[in-house]
């Protein structure tokens, strides 16, 4: 779950399965919001033994299209996370194909996360085959505790909700943790991929300058908030309105979640703390 902005990119259109690698073939769910933007892609790696990533929403006609599209030999439905709008149509699709489910391993189940039953754990550094196609797994917390992301041996990274096109991630405590996904953006530059497919919209071409931007926004971002602490107590929801002055009320909660990672992530290092008040800078 993520706060998208709109994209005009033609080729998102839910239903119609869009190519974008050899051998990997993206499908877009029809569930579009303020939270998903366009939607959830759905990715089918392989042609004849297949994988599929994040089959997205309780939608039966999305699922009948992943199945189609699959076909009979689905070694595995593999999660990103357990985020709602990219596993709550796991549990169907699974009895519909007999295919296992596979996850990272959790043991508290996160508030935005639907309840799954994992198969078969994934592994840091396990690889996944399906037609000649290699996926690598890497565990990538920041956005949910059990975030991980497929490295394929082409170049592309099926990068979940770790980045994507137009958009900021969101990172909601306590399973969203800022110094996490800090870390994840470093260990994504080092993975160096050449493209990004993300989970919410089209293509990320340039994979290595939006990891730095990423990062450097994120950064930024926390020398605001720490900047207008100050000597002042002050709520996140009140650091949102200095920071966020256009945003709409019905984003302002998320918005104030997405700060009060910012101010954990500032508590961490010692330049923040939490008081009756407020927050204030140390």
């Amino acid at each position: 779950m993520s706060h998208k902005h709109a994209t005009d990119d033609p080729a998102l259109i839910a239903g119609r399965p869009v190519r974008v690698a050899p051998g990997i073939t993206r499908v877009l769910a029809p569930n579009p919001s303020p939270m998903t933007g366009p939607g959830t892609n759905s990715y089918i790696v392989g042609t004849r033994q297949t994988l599929i990533i994040d089959p997205g929403p309780d939608d039966r006609g999305h699922l009948d299209t992943l199945e189609d599209l699959a076909g009979p030999d689905i070694q595995a439905i593999c999660l990103t996370h357990r985020h709602a709008d990219h596993a709550a149509g796991a549990a169907r699709l699974a009895e519909m194909t007999g295919a296992p489910i596979r996850a990272w391993p959790k043991h508290t189940r996160g508030e935005h996360d639907s309840a799954i039953v994992n198969d078969g754990p994934l592994a840091d550094g396990e690889r996944l085959m399906a037609d000649g196609q290699m996926l690598t797994v890497w565990h990538s917390p920041g956005h949910a505790a059990d975030h991980v992301v497929f490295a394929a041996n082409t170049g592309l990274l099926l990068a979940g909700d770790t980045l994507m096109q137009a958009a900021t991630v969101v990172i909601l405590p306590p399973d969203g943790r800022m110094a996490d996904y800090l870390a994840t953006l470093d260990r994504l530059a080092e993975l160096a991929p050449r493209r990004i497919a993300p989970a919410h919209g089209a293509l990320i071409d340039n994979a290595s300058g939006e990891i730095a931007r990423v990062k450097a926004h994120r950064l930024r971002r926390e020398a605001q908030i720490a900047a207008l602490l100050g000597d002042h107590a002050r709520s996140p929801e009140a650091l949102v309105g200095r920071l966020y002055p256009e945003l709409s009320a019905a984003l302002v909660p998320v918005a104030a979640r997405q700060v009060l990672a910012h101010l954990i992530h500032l508590d961490e290092q010692g330049a923040a703390v939490s008081t009756p008040g407020g927050w204030r800078a140390v």
